[in-house]
């Protein structure tokens, strides 16, 4: 039985009364949850489902898909979440590098499908005691209460915001090691936890280990959207708030925010990477807690980085923080692999027990990314300063060079993020005949102002930016595009930029 598995069989042995998930007003204590799992892996293994197998879920965030999760983890059997808002054709993709065994699917996906998968279908929406009534077997359970950490859990697939989306391998050495960093051993402590990614995500595909170990009360949206995460977040007291910088901005600008009462939050936890300095400093102020910024990525279990709660704000807002205790980090020329000093720009490389075993299926891009003594190679660009604080200056391959200069389009956001106008924006390059590329600010405005002119972005960043790193044109669109994982799309707005 996977570490999943057996943590919820514990979680529920210690906490079998509580509630465990909540969803569309359906709820299972963590004793019902065990049952159901049991009763619907025994009637996977009836179907066919063997240890070993990858099946994928083409499921809407919901009950059924951590049962089916869950279930599948008692089997041995390697889960893959296919994320519901693919395409069509984003979807076929994805199910080619796969090559799942089977399909879980909603009934409305399942004509999507191609006839040469098998697919099992899971209806919706059905009150808590029918959830997968039609596969269950009641009063039977199925799976080997074995303990090998070497196997296969789950396959977590990239965003693929610069090209197809890899499947990133996690065993059971792995989920136990993201366990002991986001719980440090502790059990049974509980609290509402409000999950703010879709379901297939590294932030719970990985996680949901950790959060059933600490025995906590796991609200699932269909889809985050401001309205919903605020009622749950205020009535629910969540201590924690866990989520990206877009979505903690749009917290505080919902209508709604005024209305709540605020006083349980202790900290914010903001993952993806650096938050904008003015948008810290409004969080902290609004919510009165204290802000930590996270950086890490799928390959490394959503392990890497910190900045602690209460640090000063050179440290909160100027870097994503020093690596957690049991990490290691490195900055490496990205040509030759060589070790850099400190404020040398290279690639970001990190080592952890969390980092992933490897593509799922891919040998090569395996072998790019991990080097033979398991560090991780990321696509990120950055330096480590005197002071031990990483600081991200781009992704590899962003980077576009203006007359000879180089330019990192997330240092140029950073700042203009912080211009009172402007609600969101990225940096694209733009072909010029004269200086080769220039910057193209792609700016959603806010809706209180007056939006900025491209006079106005470049006065306000200059006494922060080289003229060179400037804007030099400028769009305004109503959002920006984004991946089916909510990433910035760059592919998609680089087609913005051209046609503007």
């Amino acid at each position: 039985m996977s570490v999943l598995g057996r943590t919820l069989r514990e979680a529920a042995r210690q906490c079998g009364n509580r509630t465990a998930l909540v969803h569309n007003g359906r709820q299972l204590s963590y004793a019902e949850f065990d049952r159901m799992t049991d009763e619907l892996a025994a009637g996977l293994a009836q179907r066919g489902v063997r240890a070993g197998q990858l099946v994928g879920l083409v499921l809407p965030n919901g009950i059924e898909y951590v049962l089916a999760f869950t279930a599948l983890a008692r089997l041995d059997a390697v889960t893959t979440g296919l994320n519901p808002r693919y395409t069509v054709a984003e979807r076929a993709k994805v199910l080619e590098r796969a090559a799942p065994a089977l399909l879980i699917a909603e009934p409305d996906k399942v004509a999507e499908i191609p006839s040469t998968f098998d697919v099992l279908e899971c209806p919706l929406g059905q009150p808590a005691d029918d959830i997968w009534s039609h596969v269950r077997l009641p009063g039977q359970s199925a799976g080997a209460d074995s303990a090998d950490l070497s196997l296969p859990e789950t396959v977590v697939f990239t965003s693929g915001t610069t090209g197809l989306p890899k499947g990133a391998l996690f065993t059971g050495r792995q989920i136990a090691a993201i366990a002991q960093f986001d719980t440090a051993g502790s059990w049974g402590t509980g609290g509402a936890q409000l999950i703010a990614t879709g379901l297939p995500h590294i932030g719970f595909m990985t996680k949901l280990a950790g959060y059933l170990q600490l025995g906590a009360t796991l609200h699932i949206l269909d889809r985050w959207r401001a309205a919903d995460a605020l009622r749950v977040l205020a009535t629910e007291r969540v201590p924690y708030i866990g989520g990206v910088a877009a979505q903690i901005s749009l917290l505080m600008h919902h209508p709604d925010f005024p209305a709540y009462d605020w006083s349980a939050v202790k900290g914010l936890i903001v993952g993806a990477g650096p938050s904008p300095a003015a948008l810290v400093r409004e969080a902290c102020a609004k919510f009165g807690a204290s802000y930590s910024v996270r950086y890490s990525l799928t390959e490394s279990g959503g392990v890497g980085t910190l900045t602690a709660f209460g640090a000063p704000e050179s440290e909160t807002l100027t870097s994503v923080g020093r690596p957690r205790p049991g990490t290691e980090l490195e900055i490496r020329n990205p040509e030759s692999d060589a070790v850099l000093g400190a404020n040398e720009v290279g690639r970001v490389c990190l080592r952890s027990p969390a980092v992933m075993a490897g593509y799922w299926r891919d040998p090569r891009g395996t072998e790019a990314a991990l080097d033979a003594e398991g560090w991780l190679r990321t696509g990120d660009l950055g330096y480590v300063g005197t002071d031990g604080l990483l600081r991200i200056t781009g992704r590899i391959g962003e980077m576009y060079i203006r007359g000879g200069y180089n330019v990192f389009p997330l240092e140029v956001e950073a700042v203009l993020l912080e211009h009172p106008a402007v609600a969101s924006v990225a940096i694209s390059p733009r072909p010029s005949n004269v200086m080769g590329e220039i910057g193209v600010a792609v700016v959603v405005p806010r809706a209180d102002v007056a939006p900025p002119t491209l006079e106005e972005l470049r006065a306000f960043a200059a006494e922060r930016l080289a003229a060179y790193k400037l804007p030099e044109a400028m769009c305004l669109v109503d959002e920006l595009p984004l991946t089916s994982m909510d990433k910035l799309d760059r592919r998609a707005l680089a087609a913005i930029v051209v046609s503007s």
